[in-house]
């Protein structure tokens, strides 16, 4: 774990991608499987643009646990805190693709929901500049939920930046969002930076302007806000003042990942800083929009090509003009 700069905790899954053209998953016929889970698509976006990171997560005893270790090595990602469950399968997504690159989602829960404090070494994590909450499944029950309040809370105490994708899923939630927005606003009391989709926005905070929205973010205690708005690119605000950073135009062929794209282009940059041993001032407006600039680029590039970890692309392979 020495010299890991970024830590990643959640969900490691596979996406079941159906790959007949334009239809729902209830039509789809043919699929074939990917590396997928949000955390870990940051983490994989930090080593392939040449930063150090980790995951923290629980797969299957099974061969779809073995794949996605595999990958996540493939792209130099440390996976000595993913652990195998002997009781449940690697947690599964089906995905199928829709006009503009929308998407059609089912998730089969497995084994990422056993996570436990118990399972990794609380001193490795805490050799990390940053440490990232994707929280796609892991708010919804323990033990993982516990183990991640039980982490982000050392992780504040312990002054590490802290970065928090909420990834709310409406299948995962449905009737029970309330409890998603409450446990999301507790977890922002401890954040430095949180990345939301206008859609997310809207439900965290029951704004529907967007500058009351990131308001009340920065009231519950996020330091940094990022909302991506889709082709238009992000906003970016540091409590103070709020900018759009447009992207570039592109041709979406699929979404998936590009959200994720987008944090770990942050994260990459961020541990940087840290590695250098500079803060992240958030009063310096115009170093956060280069940031928010870069990672536009990046999330942009995901969206031309089918996948998440495979879409990624290396820093030499992005080109900002």
């Amino acid at each position: 774990m020495t010299g890991i700069n970024v830590a990643c905790i959640g969900e490691l899954l596979i996406d079941m991608y159906c790959i007949d053209v334009d239809v729902s998953l209830k039509d789809g016929d043919n699929f074939k499987k990917m590396a997928g889970g949000a955390p870990a698509n940051v983490s994989a976006t930090i080593a392939r643009l040449g930063g150090k990171a980790s995951m923290i997560g629980k797969v299957g005893n099974d061969s779809f646990g073995d794949f996605l270790v595999e990958t996540l090595e493939d792209y130099q990602v440390d996976t000595s805190m993913v652990v195998r469950d002997k009781s449940l399968p690697t947690t599964m997504a089906l995905v199928s693709l829709v006009t503009g690159g929308e998407r059609d989602f089912q998730f089969y829960r497995g084994a990422d929901k056993n996570l436990r404090m118990t399972d990794f070494s609380l001193t490795d994590v805490m050799e990390s500049k940053v440490i990232h909450f994707g929280s796609a499944t892991a708010l919804l029950e323990a033990p993982l939920r516990e183990t991640y309040f039980s982490l982000i809370k050392r992780a504040y105490n312990e002054k590490k930046f802290i970065s928090f994708d909420p990834n709310f899923r409406e299948d995962l939630w449905k009737g029970n969002e309330n409890e998603f927005i409450e446990l999301s606003r507790e977890i922002l009391a401890y954040t430095d930076f949180i990345k939301v989709s206008d859609e997310e926005l809207v439900i965290l905070t029951n704004e529907d302007e967007v500058s009351s929205g990131i308001a009340k973010l920065h009231q519950f205690g996020a330091k940094i806000v990022a909302v991506t708005i889709g082709e238009e690119g992000s906003i970016i605000s540091n409590g103070e003042k709020y900018e759009v950073v447009p992207s570039k135009s592109i041709e979406a062929i699929d979404t998936t990942g590009a959200g994720d794209a987008f944090v770990g282009a942050v994260l990459y940059q961020f541990s940087n800083r840290l590695n250098e041993e500079k803060a992240i001032s958030v009063s310096d407006f115009n170093y956060l929009k280069e940031v928010t600039r870069f990672a536009n680029y990046l999330s942009a590039e995901v969206c031309t090509k089918v996948g998440s970890l495979t879409a990624l692309a290396s820093i030499e392979e992005i080109s900002i003009s």
